[in-house]
């Protein structure tokens, strides 16, 4: 997959499906748990109903059981005892017990009656029946059979209806249609002392009718919003990447065309792919820039390589023909003069690629009064003023190489001194070479730390140099962390400040 687009839309879709699911999902959770609550509580009240009917001692055979496919009815007794069934119901599952055909309870009366026949024994049974009951008050006693609830703590207080209920799920069979339902239990005990429990049934047929429509719908949806999702995330993506393809087929026209002077286009809008192709048409125009400082600089060092050496050429063929006409101290010249343009343009080759400089620690006023002392016999002495022990980090070849070119030049331009003073100026350490000569006009102070600048065209090119001296100087102090500039001195002459970091 290497496309940005198929990759964007192919993203989307599936964050957008799995948001969906996770969200369907927790819906149709949440959905089922609110109809099984309503269904619940249907179920209750109609359980509640009848268990209040029968507390208030309403016979079983005249409780009102409304029945109906929607609400089967079912009120046992203990021991699994049918006493009422709502009309029509055929078959239930889920209670109790699975009987659907009602029994009458015994009434309270004929309980009484069947204890006062077993009363009225003849005496001799009764004396019989008293001396039983005294051998038996003498044995342990036996426990009775259950004819209650298993826990008859539990049950309510006679004439009332228990708080508590329980819920359960099964299914019923009314007037010949079955059904699956969700069921409440409630008890309740009439006046007597009879517990019965009251299972009311909801039907469940709602709930899983809105459920499954829910899902079916979810199901249905859900790919075609994922292909909706699919598509504009494509369609999106392409308009938005179209700017980048106008980009890469102008950069591949400049590769091929290896013209550096055009530009890709830059959008309208403010967004990163803008952002992005003016960073393009700036890395263009700085790489123009380089190529074309790379030749011209290469013009220029072939100019002035083609001097010294054809002077030099010249010179010797002469010796060669008239042995006693050779200037043998001019080709000497000559050949120092190829020999330091030659020097100079290596340093220039270091520099460009981004040679670093040495670590060493360095005093730079030790470095300014060794270098003066080996200008004894300049036309112009240098006058020091350099304070001990202010020390830089760098190459002490380099440094070396930038202080000679600024005495170089302030010797060239000045008239009657040059005066060079190490110091210390917040933090930095600073050098300035400063001279009485005419000095540079404002306009030219960054032009002549160009390569081959030389503002004076009437002077000689033996006087004045190849014009690399103030640009080596330059690049050397910047790969050092510090500037080089000039201004103007109290004099009215130049003023060189190389600042470097202490």
């Amino acid at each position: 997959m290497r496309s940005v687009r198929a990759k964007a839309a192919i993203g989307a879709t599936l964050v957008v499906a799995i948001a969906l699911i996770t969200t369907g999902l927790g819906l149709l959770l949440v959905l089922r748990q609110s109809l099984e609550g309503k269904i619940n509580l249907q179920a209750e009240i109609a359980a509640r109903e009848v268990a209040s009917q029968f507390a208030l001692d309403t016979p079983p055979d005249q409780l009102d059981l409304p029945g109906g496919e929607d609400r089967p009815i079912q009120v046992v007794a203990p021991k699994a005892q049918v006493i009422a069934v709502s009309p029509g119901l055929q078959s239930i599952s889920g209670t109790s017990t699975g009987k659907t055909a009602p029994t009458p309870l015994p009434s309270p009366s004929a309980e009484k009656d069947d204890t006062s026949d077993q009363g009225q024994q003849p005496d001799q049974e009764n004396d019989a029946d008293n001396d039983q009951d005294t051998d038996q008050d003498n044995e342990p006693d036996q426990p009775e059979p259950d004819t209650e609830l298993d826990d008859p703590d539990d049950d309510p207080a006679r004439g009332q209806v228990s708080s508590r209920e329980e819920f359960s799920d099964g299914t019923a069979n009314v007037d010949g249609d079955s059904a699956s339902y969700r069921f409440a239990a409630v008890e309740a005990t009439n006046r007597a002392g009879t517990t019965v429990t009251v299972y009311a049934g909801a039907p469940r047929a709602t709930e899983q009718d809105t459920v499954e429509s829910v899902r079916d719908a979810m199901l249905i949806g859900l790919p075609a919003l994922l292909l909706v999702v699919g598509s504009v995330t494509w369609l999106v993506t392409r308009h938005a990447l179209k700017p980048v393809e106008g980009i890469r087929g102008e950069m591949a026209a400049i590769t091929a065309s290896e013209d550096l002077s055009r530009r890709v286009p830059e959008p309208d809008s403010r967004d990163e792919i803008a952002r992005l192709a003016r960073t393009t048409n700036e890395t263009l125009a700085a790489l123009e820039a380089s190529v074309e400082r790379q030749r011209r600089f290469v013009a220029d060092a072939s100019h002035e390589l083609r001097s010294p050496i054809a002077s030099l050429r010249t010179q010797l063929e002469v010796g060669q023909a008239h042995p006693e006409l050779l200037d043998v101290p001019g080709a000497v010249a000559d050949t120092v003069r190829l020999q330091q343009l030659a020097a100079d343009l290596l340093l220039l080759a270091r520099l460009d690629a981004g040679e670093r400089p040495g670590q060493a620690r360095l005093d730079l006023g030790a470095l300014v009064r060794e270098e003066a002392s080996q200008r004894a016999n300049d036309r112009i002495p240098v006058t020091v003023d350099a304070a001990v022990g202010l020390e830089v980090t760098g190459s002490r070849s380099q440094l070396v190489r930038v202080l000679g070119n600024l005495l170089d030049n302030a010797q060239r331009h000045a008239d009657s001194s040059v005066t060079a003073v190490v110091r210390e100026d917040g933090g930095d350490i600073v050098l300035t070479v400063e001279d009485d000569g005419d000095g540079v006009p404002e306009d030219e102070r960054e032009r002549i730390f160009e390569r081959f600048v030389r503002l004076d065209d009437a002077r000689s090119r033996d006087d004045g140099g190849a014009g690399l001296g103030l640009a080596i100087a330059r690049d050397v102090a910047a790969r050092h962390g510090g500037t080089l500039t000039v201004g103007v001195g109290e004099r009215g002459g130049a003023l060189f400040e190389l600042r470097l970091p202490g």
